[in-house]
């Protein structure tokens, strides 16, 4: 949808048209993905998701697609990253549309929840054999010591990051806890939002089939000088990835964990895993990334782990299978089992893709 309504692009329709058509004839089931941050230039004159307009626009879009793609798709995610959208777009302004507004960060937030809800209905009228969900990037939190305060501290964070999406989704209502916290830092003026209609909250909380996960880290949380929660330094001996996040593969049993016991999603699955390592764009036919390979084994392992403590996990997906844009970093960092080489666009399976090609074949880790 270039101008944002109207007539959708034929062009781009054809484009997945023949995408999902050689999926299929590879044996390669498709999940789509509707929203992975992506809109059209001419929505930001209206404010963008900031902007209840944009709700209408995304179902106008999501049943052009359906519309198309509906009689061979079945899995189906509405929006990928809510919270990265929102709050990196229109709070920290880092990604687009690069603003720094709190208060249209609130509001961009709850216009996705929105949309989403909206968004599932349509397809299931579209296909009724759907299987809907929405993928959300989750950071489990944790205190750095036993004081009150750190704990205050992490419980801050999981109410900032993670409960602000997980409790409208399957509990119909924003935590009570972070309402407050809004209120307090002046995101709002007080608990009754402004920006929240009659009904948004019941359509938010549209049942949905699957529960995306997309983990890379986890957060250590302590009170800082002033009582206020900020990040713990992370532990010397912990490995760090190129995006400055820690390893932490327990993290991913810990959370799925929680999620089956807080919400009970009638599955889930991992969307996004992966790390980013320091490689030459040139070198040998075969890069050795024995650290990606070791990221891989622990996080299945971890995985494995939650499935066998009862969680309802369907699927695993790696991030990335090529070398690919990362946002503001651009072609900096590097995340896929194939090498790309950005120049003529030459892929080259890493160690870690013959591995993995493995793992899959044998269904099994295996030693590690």
């Amino acid at each position: 949808m270039p101008d944002g309504s109207g007539k959708p692009n034929e062009a781009g329709l054809d484009f997945y048209d023949t995408l999902i058509d050689g999926l299929l004839e590879a044996g390669i089931e498709p999940f789509v993905t509707l929203n992975h941050w992506d809109m059209p230039a001419g929505l930001l004159d209206i404010d963008g998701w900031s902007s209840r307009h944009t709700v209408r626009t995304f179902i106008d879009y999501v049943e052009a697609v359906t519309g198309r793609l509906g009689d061979r798709v079945r899995q189906w995610v509405t929006h990928n990253e809510p919270w990265c959208i929102a709050t990196l777009g229109y709070e920290d302004g880092c990604h687009a549309p690069g603003w720094k507004n709190p208060q249209a960060a609130l509001r961009a937030g709850h216009h996705l929840l929105l949309s989403h809800g909206l968004a599932t209905q349509a397809i299931r009228d579209a296909v009724p054999d759907a299987s809907v969900g929405i993928v959300l990037n989750l950071v489990p939190s944790y205190p750095c010591s036993d004081a009150d305060g750190d704990h205050d501290a992490a419980r801050w964070f999981d109410r900032f990051f993670n409960t602000w999406y997980l409790d409208p989704l399957f509990r119909g209502e924003y935590p009570e806890d972070g309402v407050r916290d809004r209120v307090e830092r002046g995101h709002i003026e007080s608990s009754k939002m402004p920006f929240v209609e009659d009904g948004d909250m019941k359509t938010i909380a549209t049942p949905i089939d699957v529960l995306g996960v997309n983990y890379y880290s986890r957060a250590v949380m302590k009170a800082g000088p002033d009582g206020e929660p900020v990040r713990a330094p992370v532990r010397p001996e912990s490995e760090i990835t190129e995006m400055g996040w820690e390893v932490y593969p327990d993290g991913l049993t810990d959370l799925l964990v929680r999620l089956h016991q807080d919400y009970a999603p009638g599955e889930m699955y991992i969307t996004e895993n992966g790390i980013a390592l320091p490689e030459p764009a040139e070198g040998p036919d075969e890069i050795d990334d024995a650290r990606r390979i070791a990221y891989l084994r622990n996080h299945l392992l971890a995985a494995h782990r939650a499935i066998e403590a009862g969680v309802p996990l369907r699927g695993y997906f790696h991030w990335s299978l090529m070398d690919n844009f990362e946002w503001g970093h651009g072609y900096t960092k590097r995340f896929g089992l194939f090498r790309v080489n950005f120049e003529t666009c030459e892929r080259t399976p890493k160690k870690s893709a013959r591995e993995y090609r493995e793992i899959v074949a044998a269904n099994a880790v295996g030693d590690a």
